[in-house]
């Protein structure tokens, strides 16, 4: 790749291309495993799994599944929150040649069926306070080998013997019979075999990792092909980027779930090739969090703007708990405030920036650097070995500096394609370039800015309206916690622009008040003509708000809801 703008303005430590040795990701915890193999690799509610038993457990549940039948190219599925079992699982399904299939434990039925059946995964581990779901759905899914796990399995001594007292007041944990019901248990299978090396060839250019199935916010979701080739480049492109640290020495909270791809990578693959201890968070609440972050003392911190949020909005945050561990933060998954990044960083004392990326990418593209010069609003710069560039919507022509087009990508962390959609494939990225869908800009410097997703573009009386431009302007007045734009039918301009609105905690405002504050600061055409105070927003797992269900919840007759 020649030289582009943003080169200019890397952090001298950061190379603007990188080598990426043709091995399987398995190899990074074979890599740490060997060169730290007495470092814990996983802590679950203070329970710690050293590098050498994570291979061990590994390798054993590549074995198990040798003996039930799963071969290589084989779809294994996995339903389960952030615990030790699902870093084993993925990481042993891989050494088994299979295929891990990324499920969210927050779907329901519907949803678990049509993953399972696109992908055509035949195996499922699933956590055991999900089987009711899996039990419905078994036949017409095609379900031939159920293996169960619960949290309890890995709890420290303690709290293992605590664990059915809290869960009773909570709800009862589903009752089975595995050997009535043709299941396997998770501590059975590891338990008979063997924690030996697994030798299955691999192609990292062409075999599939994962199967990464897209959050369906704009349409339905896709199989995205995730190579080993892809997943190991984008952990290269993430360690040069956070070349200040040191391996065999950090502490990765892993709030972000690994089921979505930006835990997967950034948390887990990330956190493992440096060996990183991997503190488990399996349900984000935020006491429980800063309790964590207080006990653990983590050092590096991926998350989301919603959980940065909830960590400055609570009362106790700068009294109770000591947050000073947190040396680097990476936001994805929604657009970072300005406000929420400086009282973060007030707080804890490290760094916080906002980064930008997508299933198909593996999803890491964009960064702003962590310790030299970053740009408020912006998504930072293209990663090593990235290319970017805005193409115009309809002619595709590049665009100059600060013209709004699609912003499109290159580089060896882009999916092989979409699974069993070749024309779905074609379009994308037919030509090389991945079309993210996504409008934005580049500045003159090779600083990237999302304007807003392409498909959620309000466009009302004629004029384009991007949502994000006006929830940023709202996000800044002092008593909105939380806010999300949308388009709604208007028989007069086609579409107007509805607000949603939380406010902050004790706190009231009108609409006349937003009304005027948005006035002062925004053309009049985009100024929202509706407003619904809310107690919260939809959110996918990971924090982003989820315009298209507030959208699906609108009367399509009746604009005003």
């Amino acid at each position: 790749m020649d030289r582009r703008p943003w080169h200019d303005y890397y952090p001298q430590e950061v190379p603007t291309t990188l080598d990426y040795p043709s091995v399987p990701i398995t190899t990074l915890l074979q890599t740490t495993a060997e060169q730290y193999p007495d470092r814990p690799a996983v802590t679950f509610f203070g329970k710690r799994t050293k590098y050498k038993e994570l291979l061990q457990q590994s390798y054993r549940f590549a074995n198990g599944l040798h003996s039930l039948g799963v071969v290589p190219g084989d779809r294994v599925a996995l339903l389960l929150p952030n615990m030790p079992q699902y870093v084993i699982c993925y990481y042993g399904a891989l050494f088994g040649g299979a295929t891990v299939v990324q499920l969210n434990p927050l779907h329901v039925e519907r949803e678990l069926l049509r993953h399972i059946i696109d992908s055509q995964a035949d195996t499922i581990v699933c956590l055991d306070l999900l089987l009711p779901r899996i039990r419905n759905i078994r036949e017409k899914a095609g379900l031939k080998r159920i293996i169960v796990t619960g949290i309890r399995d890995e709890l420290p001594l303690v709290k293992k013997a605590l664990y059915p007292l809290v869960q009773k007041r909570k709800g009862p944990l589903p009752k089975y019979d595995a050997e009535q019901e043709q299941l396997f248990t998770l501590h059975r299978l590891l338990r008979s075999a063997k924690p030996e090396s697994v030798t299955h060839p691999v192609d990292p250019e062409r075999d599939v990792a994962v199967l990464q199935y897209t959050g369906g916010t704009t349409g339905a979701p896709k199989g995205v092909m995730l190579t080993h080739a892809n997943l190991a480049a984008n952990t290269r492109q993430c360690a040069s980027w956070m070349y200040k640290v040191d391996a065999g020495q950090e502490i990765m909270l892993a709030a972000v779930p690994l089921f979505h791809v930006y835990g997967m990578t950034v948390c887990m693959n990330f956190g493992l090739s440096i060996g990183a201890n991997m503190v488990l968070v399996p349900k984000f609440e935020v006491e429980n969090l800063l309790k964590t972050i207080h006990r653990e003392k983590p050092t590096i911190f991926p998350g989301a703007p919603t959980m940065y949020i909830a960590i400055n909005h609570h009362p106790d945050s700068a009294v109770k708990y000591k947050l000073s561990s947190i040396r680097c933060c990476i936001s994805g998954s929604a657009p970072l405030p300005l406000e929420v990044q400086q009282q973060f960083e007030r707080l804890t004392g490290g760094r916080l920036v906002e980064g930008y990326g997508l299933s198909e990418c593996s999803p890491v593209t964009h960064a702003n650097p962590i310790w030299e010069r970053r740009k408020t609003g912006s998504i930072g710069l293209p990663w090593p070995d990235t290319d970017s560039k805005i193409v115009d919507m309809d002619t595709g022509d590049t665009l100059p500096p600060n013209q709004i087009g699609e912003l499109l990508l290159k580089g060896p962390q882009v999916m092989k394609g979409y699974w069993n959609k070749p024309e779905e494939t074609a379009v994308t990225v037919g030509d090389g370039w991945l079309r993210t869908g996504d409008m934005a800009y580049m500045d003159e410097e090779g600083y990237f800015y999302i304007v807003d997703r392409k498909k959620d573009l309000i466009i009302a009386g004629g004029f384009n309206i991007f949502p994000r431009e006006v929830e940023e302007v709202l996000f800044e007045h002092p008593d909105v916690l939380e806010a999300a734009v949308i388009g709604v039918p208007d028989e007069y301009r086609g579409e107007t622009v509805k607000a949603f609105i939380v406010c902050k905690p004790g706190v009231q405002v009108s609409e006349s008040e937003l009304d005027s504050y948005c006035r002062l600061k925004l053309a009049a055409y985009k100024v929202p003509r509706i407003y619904e105070f809310r107690d919260s927003l939809p959110k996918s797992m990971i924090g982003k708000v989820l315009r298209r269900e507030l959208r699906e919840e609108q009367p399509a007759d009746d604009p005003k809801g």
